[in-house]
């Protein structure tokens, strides 16, 4: 199969995809969304002989207009233009996963600083902000007092992009000092760790130590349900534990896997190349039944 791979700038995870496809004898046409240019109608030309699609690029906005073209085209793309819309705004992908009844923390949002400071006073302290586009822990905040909460509501108010005048208002888990990134192909886990830390923030960016975490039927439950109220396709899920339960606070659908691949020993790009072929081969078998 020949497959896209679009990216603005090539990872340790692109490096592990694109070996991945190479290895199996699959064309592989890099495409670099910082040249291309998308028509409303005829796709560019790299893309023109490609089975399926890979949306890897860095950048929030490049990914959602990116894939809405392509899959205009009617070429199809991984992750979907609907999955990656739900999945880039935090508040979407909030309520989608309560909408589905994924068990998720208690989360409000609110337009000006002063219902943002009610909302933070009735959740009490600590709570935590968070940007509703953003990744990596970047720009999150664990809120412990009024004082501070005042001082960063009145830092978000002044900047000048309009998603800062979002504020998104979480409850704050008292999670192990680790939580759970389970990566799945279309509910399906592939490969899960934990990642600890002494911060509260365990991003595997921030420094947290990632270690193989074995799914059990709850997770496995949870994984394919908030998948599923996505939209499906290549996800990362991302859950904390809640004593002897656990909640869904986020679904990515760019999703990082170097550090799980190096922790659990798991072939994680293998597993991802073998559901592309098994999609793109339903995909044909389906278009040939249709023809015939």
């Amino acid at each position: 199969m020949q497959v896209g791979v679009l990216y603005s700038r090539i990872r340790q995870d692109e490096k592990l995809l694109l070996n991945e496809l190479r290895d199996r004898g699959h064309d592989v046409e890099k495409l670099d969304v910082r040249k291309l240019r998308f028509g409303l109608h005829e796709p560019p030309t790299a893309l023109l002989n490609c089975d399926v699609v890979v949306d890897r690029c860095l950048a929030t906005s490049r990914s959602l207009y990116a894939s809405q073209f392509v899959d205009s085209y009617g070429i199809p793309v991984v992750n979907s233009p609907t999955t990656a819309r739900i999945c880039a705004d935090k508040a979407k992908n909030s309520l989608a996963l309560a909408a589905a009844d994924v068990p998720t923390p208690r989360t409000e949002v609110a337009f000006t600083k002063e219902s943002a400071m009610a909302t933070i006073e009735e959740f009490g302290y600590p709570c935590v902000l968070k940007p509703v586009v953003g990744s990596w822990g970047r720009l999150m905040a664990k809120i412990d007092s009024r004082s501070a909460a005042e001082a960063i509501l009145e830092h978000k108010e002044t900047l000048g992009h309009y998603e800062h005048k979002v504020f998104y208002v979480q409850e704050f888990v008292e999670k192990p000092g680790r939580d759970i990134r389970v990566v799945a192909t279309d509910g399906v886990p592939i490969a899960s760790m934990t990642r600890s830390s002494d911060h509260w923030l365990t991003n595997a960016a921030q420094g947290a130590t990632a270690e193989a975490f074995e799914v059990d039927d709850e997770v496995r439950d949870l994984v394919e349900r908030a998948s599923r109220a996505v939209g499906g396709g290549l996800l990362g899920v991302d859950l904390m534990e809640t004593g002897d339960s656990y909640t869904v606070h986020e679904v990515n659908h760019t999703v990082e896997f170097k550090a799980l691949d190096e922790a659990t020993g798991v072939d994680v790009p293998g597993r991802v190349v073998d559901w592309l072929e098994e999609r793109v081969l339903g995909e044909r078998e389906a278009d040939a039944e249709v023809s015939v």
